[in-house]
C-alpha cells in the first residue's frame, strides 16, 4: 500500500503510542497545584505542539502568571513517570513492523526527545526507527514542516518521497507544508 514511498514518518503520541490519556492526566495533576485547569477541546487542537506551547496556552486561558517552560518541565516529569507504567502501542505499530527493513522509518513528534526515546526503548520499539525527531530538535514546530523535513534528511530520503502518519490537524498541515503526503490515522 505504501510501496511508492521511499520513507515513512510516524507521529508518536496518539498515532503509534496510546499516550494521550496519560498526557491529560499529567496536565490535570500539575495544573491542580496552581488552581488551574484546561479545556479538553482546546487541548485537542494543540495536539502536536511542543509542551511549552501548550503550557503557554493553558496559562493564558487561566490568566496565570507562570513561566510556560517551567510548567512544561513539571508536566514532562509527571508524564514520564506515568507513561512508563501505562503506555501501550496502538494498532498502527503493525505498519511500522510491516515496513521495517523495507523502507527507512522515523518518528516526528511534538514530545521532548527524553520522553520519546524513553518510551520507544521501554516498549522495545526504538530499533525500528532510523531517527527520532522531537520538539527539542527543531526551532519551528508543527504546523511548520521542520520536524518532518529533518526526519527525511536523517533517513536520507527526499521530502516529496515520504509519507507521514498523523493524528492531529497541526501534523497534517506540517506534512503538507513539507511537500509530503499524509495519512490521517483518525480516518483509518
Amino acid at each position: 500500500m505504501y510501496e511508492r514511498y521511499a520513507g515513512l514518518i510516524f507521529d508518536m503520541d496518539g498515532t503509534i503510542l496510546d499516550t494521550e490519556p496519560t498526557h491529560r492526566k499529567a496536565w490535570r495533576e500539575v495544573l491542580a497545584r496552581y488552581g488551574m485547569h484546561f479545556d479538553e477541546q482546546a487541548m485537542i487542537g494543540l495536539n502536536g505542539s511542543p509542551t511549552w506551547r501548550i503550557a503557554q496556552s493553558i496559562i493564558a486561558a487561566n490568566q496565570g502568571d507562570l513561566d510556560p517552560h517551567l510548567l512544561a518541565q513539571e508536566k514532562t516529569a509527571a508524564v514520564k513517570a506515568m507513561l512508563l507504567d501505562s503506555v501501550r502501542p496502538l494498532p498502527l505499530i503493525d505498519v511500522v513492523k510491516e515496513w521495517y527493513g523495507r523502507r527507512p522509518l522515523s518518528v516526528g513528534t511534538g514530545s521532548e526527545s527524553a520522553i520519546a526515546e524513553a518510551l520507544l526503548a521501554h516498549l522495545g520499539l526504538r530499533h525500528y526507527f532510523e531517527a527520532v525527531v522531537a520538539a527539542d530538535h527543531v526551532k519551528n514546530h508543527k504546523p511548520a514542516p521542520d520536524t518532518f523535513l529533518l526526519c527525511a534528511q536523517k533517513m536520507g530520503v527526499e521530502a516529496r518521497q515520504c509519507v507521514v502518519f498523523e493524528d492531529a490537524d497541526l501534523g497534517i498541515q506540517a506534512a503538507n507544508a513539507a511537500g509530503m503526503d499524509a495519512v490521517d490515522v483518525r480516518l483509518l
